[in-house]
């Protein structure tokens, strides 16, 4: 299977890949060995800490914001969204129009964007890919609601886009999907295991080029010098993973990294009174969720996983979020860097922004949740637990982030409200959740998406159709949710063109969402991030008021990042990242440990549910 055609490059001398194995198992930067090297030593590097692993270089399987923030760098979408304000821009394509049906929509795609390789971009890679999409099930894991409702796709010329639906669809200046190089991956055998990690650089036609990756080590980027759009002022981004957040602090501290993101209150604090480094603290675009197992299922009707029955009671459900004190969860353990959650979409996008009326709404009610559980037949024995009619005591699974210090501080919340009630919660914190999440083996867990300028994405997550096929496959399928009436509203929102009809049944979505009781969203975090004045001069938020930095609906963050004066590294301010000597030191450290590096880069990669995209 080749998935990769390399462009022409210098090939590493042998002592160069042994240092550059040094520095990947050290965590430390390759720009600094090749400054020893005599190679780019002058190259601008930003340096951007990140928490979360990266689940697959892939579009066509991606789902975790660090790789669909990736992948905005690396291709280019039909459309944007402007960083102003979120509204829809040219992207790939520089214009489009639709037949009086609204059935075909034509896009004209621009004649200036070129693949890495030195190939004009064309309208027939965007046609494959969505062909490929429509054809092959694998390859609509990350994105296939985009394009289910897709009749034909077809490219009359290289500079032309023809998408024929098979009914009207609100999406078609918002399709969220990467275009990849047809002439690479047409190459590829089997979607669903390719991660396209094979050889580097990775062919793109974004702002910025893949060069490296190691897993849960780090992932380079080089700027792309011939994007249209005009060519990003750092040389390169190096996005190092950091399982401690507090050592990613520490790194910024220190100038080893330019940007972290992800801070806790505590950490935001400390840094604000730090010289040379700005907070950023901005309404987020995700919410924060605790998400109930409704019986993992697959479209086939097979049932599988070990969610407890307990919980298909809706009285249950109920009970144990009227015994949340969401407010509480926001001013402490948050300490105000989020807003209270209420329905599905943040707050940040208005337009969708919905929440229960007073009667509806589960507010914080112990005596309402002990009396729904009396009721339900959970009623306390001698010892004061929780049992049902077999007799059986109350006890719930949490699954959590190991490396999340919100989900052990509202997690040990959790249990401390619910056992108030006499239910035992046994918190199962994993740094890799998604494999028993996807498992269905759960039976609560902390769930977060961030949420684009349209929300279909989100929506779709929670149709019959996101369900995996059989038991052994893998959806789209956030929760396992399948409701009907979730899913008539779904296809009404998705045909309705007039944006105040589609936005009041997308409300109507979340209402229902809310009623199921599968989802209790607990809050929309801030987006909570710092970056060093000494090495950033000036970067964009999106949105450009009070807007957030990682995790754009764009690229617009990194694309314009331009250095301080004087900067050329995380090493410091002068660019100097050590010298040969100190890079020798480093490698006669690893010689150790060198024999293990095979199997630290053949690990699975680790992937987790948090901050998807």
């Amino acid at each position: 299977m080749v998935a990769e055609v390399p462009s022409r490059s210098r090939k590493p001398s042998r002592l160069c890949a042994v240092i550059a194995l040094a520095a990947a198992l050290a965590g430390t930067p390759q720009h600094s060995v090749r400054a020893a090297d005599g190679g780019d030593g002058d190259a601008k590097v930003l340096t951007i800490a990140v928490s979360q692993s990266v689940d697959s270089l892939s579009p066509f399987l991606a789902q975790r914001l660090v790789s669909t923030t990736v992948h905005r760098l690396a291709y280019e979408y039909l459309t944007n969204y402007d960083a102003r304000d979120g509204h829809t821009i040219p992207g790939l394509a520089t214009g489009w129009k639709s037949s009086a049906s609204k059935l075909t929509w034509t896009y004209a795609i621009r004649k200036n964007s070129h693949w890495s390789d030195g190939r004009r971009t064309t309208a027939h890679d965007a046609a494959w890919t969505f062909n490929k999409m429509m054809s092959d099930e694998k390859a609509a894991t990350a994105n296939g609601s985009f394009t289910a409702n897709f009749r034909k796709v077809t490219a009359p010329d290289s500079g032309t886009l023809v998408i024929e639906l098979k009914k009207p669809q609100a999406t078609m200046t918002a399709l969220d999907v990467p275009i990849v190089p047809k002439h690479i991956w047409e190459k590829v055998g089997d979607f669903s295991v390719f991660n396209n990690d094979q050889r580097y650089p990775i062919v793109g036609n974004g702002p910025f080029i893949i060069t490296d990756f190691k897993v849960d080590r780090y992932l380079r980027l080089k700027a792309n010098r011939d994007f249209w759009r005009g060519a990003p002022k750092f040389d390169e981004l190096l996005l190092k993973f950091y399982k401690d957040g507090d050592a990613a602090v520490a790194a910024l501290r220190k100038g080893e990294v330019s940007f972290v993101q992800g801070l806790v209150p505590a950490q935001a604090a400390a840094l604000k009174k730090t010289a040379h480094i700005k907070v950023n603290d901005a309404p987020g675009r995700r919410f924060l969720a605790l998400a109930v197992n409704p019986g993992a299922r697959a479209k086939d009707g097979r049932t599988f996983g070990t969610g407890h029955k307990a919980l298909l009671d809706p009285a249950v459900r109920k009970a144990l979020f009227h015994a949340v004190d969401r407010e509480t969860i926001v001013k402490t353990l948050l300490q105000d860097h989020a807003v209270e959650g209420e329905g599905y979409i943040p707050p940040r996008y208005r337009a969708y922004f919905w929440k229960p009326g007073p009667e509806q709404r589960r507010a914080y009610n112990p005596r309402k949740a002990a009396t729904l559980l009396d009721r339900a037949g959970y009623r306390k024995n001698s010892d004061g637990r929780r049992v049902g009619k077999d007799g059986k005591p109350l006890t719930f699974r949490l699954l959590c982030h190991a490396t999340d210090p919100a989900d052990t501080k509202i997690g040990k919340y959790l249990y401390d409200a619910w056992r108030e009630f006499g239910i035992e919660t046994r918190m199962e914190c994993r740094d890799n959740v998604s494999d028993p999440w996807l498992k269905g083996h759960y039976d609560l867990a902390f769930d977060g998406w961030s949420v684009n300028p349209d929300p279909d994405f989100v929506l779709a997550i929670h149709t019959c159709a996101a369900l995996p096929a059989t038991p052994r496959d893998t959806g789209s399928t956030d929760n396992f949710i399948c409701d009907r009436k979730f899913d008539e509203l779904y296809a009404r929102q998705i045909a309705e063109y007039d944006p105040v009809k589609r936005a009041e049944v997308v409300k109507r979505m979340q209402s229902r969402l809310y009623d199921l009781g599968y989802m209790n969203i607990l809050a929309y975090p801030n987006a909570v991030e710092a970056y060093r004045t000494d090495h950033i001069g000036s970067i964009t938020t999106m949105p450009e008021a009070a807007g957030n930095l990682w995790g754009q609906d764009g690229y617009w963050s990194w694309w314009s990042a331009e250095p301080a004066a004087g900067h050329g590294g995380p090493g410091g301010s002068d660019g100097s990242d050590g010298s040969a000597t100190e890079v020798v030191v480093g490698i006669g450290a690893v010689v150790a440990v060198v024999a293990v590096a095979g199997l630290l880069i053949a690990l699975r990669r680790r992937v987790t549910a948090d901050d998807r995209e």
